[in-house]
Formats: C-alpha cells, sequence, structure tokens
C-alpha cells in the first residue's frame, strides 16, 4: 500500500501534522493532523469522480473530487509525489 506523505517545510500546517494519502486497491484514506491525532477521510475508489494537481513553484496539492460533490484537498506534496498519486488514481 503505497503513502505519500506531505513536505514538513511546505507551509499549510505541515509543519507539525503533514497531511497523507494512503492508496490501496479499494480506497484512498487522507489523513489530515490535528493538535491530537488525525482526521481521517476513506474514500472509496469506484466514487472518485476526478484527481487534479494544483502545483505551486516547489510543491503541489492534490485534490480529490467525489461523485457525491466532496472535495478533498491534501497539500504540500513533492511534485514527483503529486504525478505519482494521479497515475495511481486515474
Amino acid at each position: 500500500m503505497p503513502i505519500f506523505v506531505a513536505s514538513r517545510i511546505s507551509g499549510n500546517d505541515n509543519a507539525v501534522f503533514p497531511d497523507r494519502l494512503e492508496i490501496d486497491a479499494e480506497n484512498v484514506t487522507y489523513f489530515k493532523g490535528t493538535i491530537i491525532g488525525y482526521r481521517k477521510t476513506i474514500i472509496p475508489r469506484v466514487n472518485i469522480a476526478s484527481v487534479h494537481i494544483g502545483s505551486g513553484l516547489l510543491f503541489a496539492d492534490v485534490v480529490i473530487e467525489t461523485t457525491g460533490g466532496k472535495e478533498v484537498r491534501a497539500c504540500g506534496f513533492r511534485k514527483r509525489d503529486a504525478r505519482a498519486v494521479l497515475d495511481m488514481l486515474v
């Protein structure tokens, strides 16, 4: 199961609690760090409507939209990791 962790120097509250994406055959699990633990969002792969990358100068955000209209934005990944996520989900 591939695990992608955002860079701690990317900003977006990632210095202490970096965003994390775990991808398996059935689900994409998004972890957003909080002061105590993580907030976890599980997205079944069959419910993914689109995936795109918002790229900045050094880092990229992965945006996953579901068929129900929900949007998950995982911020601060290295560009090559964001492209790998995109390739796995498209």
